[in-house]
């Protein structure tokens, strides 16, 4: 600790801690990083299930490998939004990064798979079936994994 942190530590009785005075580019990494590690597993998911061609049709491919890294990209920028957006105030913990990105990941599946895909493909909104509760839960944990790899990287020293 500096002297001159120590000495405004010392003045207000408590120190900030280091995720409510992120700078922008440790936001930016918490974004990245966070949106990449929860990318990967929900992809993994999604390969397991036979998503990532369908995945791929939005951009006009039927390629799996094309519809994982469409998914990484879609992945890293909800991530920037949550961080860049929200991570000084809610990211604050990890108890409470994980219930925030279980709630992000939950809008998240409203906006995308039971609106914005349907939209683009075509096909009806709000179909509720097992691949939309599977879609659900891949969701919760890229919110969950996403929460919690945010607060480390904003909690951690650069």
């Amino acid at each position: 600790m500096s002297a001159s942190t120590a000495s405004s530590a010392s003045r207000s009785g408590a120190q900030r801690p280091a995720a409510l005075s992120a700078t922008f580019g440790r936001r930016v990494l918490a974004g990245v990083l966070g949106g990449l590690a929860g990318g990967v597993v929900f992809g993994m998911l999604m390969a397991m299930m036979g998503l990532l061609p369908m995945l791929a049709s939005m951009v006009g491919s039927s390629s799996a490998l094309v519809g994982f890294g469409l998914h990484l990209m879609i992945s890293i920028m909800i991530g920037l939004g949550l961080t860049v957006l929200f991570g000084n105030r809610l990211l604050t913990g990890y108890g409470r990064g994980t219930l925030v990105g279980l709630a992000y990941g939950a809008i998240w599946w409203v906006l995308g798979p039971l609106m914005m895909m349907p939209l683009m493909l075509g096909m009806p909104l709000f179909v509720l079936d097992m691949t939309s509760v599977f879609s659900l839960m891949g969701h919760l944990i890229y919110g969950a994994i996403l929460g919690l790899t945010a607060v480390r990287v904003l909690k951690s020293r650069a």
